[in-house]
This record gives structure tokens, C-alpha cells and sequence, in this order.
């Protein structure tokens, strides 16, 4: 009985220890696991009221766009958006269960249909605002990590 024992225990190791390499690429490891529970990807950043905005908005000598739908599209999909406040701030939280912090850098953009000519009459009615978007860093605030993405510069589309 103890070898039919035996062989049952050292099939099972067997398994786990040829599994586990397995396992944990599938699921980025241990580390890359907890990372995604404890983490969060939020985009935010200033929407400007203008045909292009590569300059940062510093002191607020640059018009903001309030109440502009931002939208975060991705392969063409939106999949996420947000309307920004009065001062033209828009913030979007990504779950990293469903979101590749490389994926969404190198295929999403932000996106904001709302005419530039509802925070301006001047400006024209046709095309959207869109940016590219670009890490700047990582903030942490207690077990929670938070990759922080913002916009790389708003130009008019179409």
C-alpha cells in the first residue's frame, strides 16, 4: 500500500512542478498577478479648447473645453470615455485585468467627438479632437499601483 501511496504523491508533485512554469506564464507570474489586483491604469489629463495643442497648458493661458466627451478608442472601438469638468480635466480608470498597459499605448488614442465649436463659435464645427497617448509614471497609494497615462498633444481630425 505505501508505494501505490508514494508513487500517487510523487505523480502529483510531478504535475505541480511541471505545471508551474506553465501556469505562471500564462498568468505573467506571481508578481505580475498581484500587480494587476492591486493596479489600476488611469488616463487623464486637460482637454484644450483649440485645433492643436502640443503645448502644455500651464496657468491656464490656454481656453479648456468643458463638457467635452472624451472617448478612449481602441482598434477603432471605444472602450471607455468620460466628459471633461469646467476646467476642461477629464480622468478615465482602466482595469489592468482587461487592459495591457503596452497594448493601450501602442493601439489607443483619446478621442473627443464633441465639436470644438460648442467651447468656441469660431472654431470649426466638422472633425474631432485626438491624441495620442504617453506613461509618465507610476503613483502609489497604499498596496495600490496606478499606471498614469496622459495625452501626448490634441490636433483637430478631419
Amino acid at each position: 500500500m505505501a508505494p501505490k501511496s508514494l508513487f500517487l504523491v510523487s505523480l502529483i508533485v510531478g504535475v505541480l512542478v511541471v505545471g508551474a512554469p506553465m501556469a505562471q506564464a500564462q498568468l505573467g507570474g506571481l508578481g505580475g498577478l498581484i500587480g494587476s489586483l492591486l493596479g489600476l491604469i488611469r488616463i487623464n489629463g486637460i482637454v484644450p479648447c483649440l485645433l492643436s495643442s502640443t503645448t502644455s497648458l500651464i496657468n491656464g493661458t490656454i481656453p479648456v473645453f468643458p463638457n467635452a466627451v472624451v472617448q478612449l478608442k481602441c482598434g477603432g472601438n471605444v472602450v471607455s470615455s468620460a466628459t471633461t469638468n469646467q476646467n476642461g480635466v477629464f480622468s478615465i480608470l482602466l482595469d489592468p485585468l482587461q487592459f495591457i498597459l503596452s497594448t493601450v499605448l501602442n493601439t489607443c488614442q483619446l478621442v473627443v467627438p464633441t465639436p470644438l465649436s460648442s467651447c468656441n463659435s469660431s472654431l470649426p464645427i466638422a472633425g474631432v479632437l485626438q491624441s495620442a497617448l504617453q506613461f509618465v509614471g507610476n503613483t502609489v497609494q497604499g498596496l495600490l499601483s496606478i499606471a498614469n497615462i496622459v495625452p501626448t498633444g490634441f490636433n483637430l481630425i478631419g
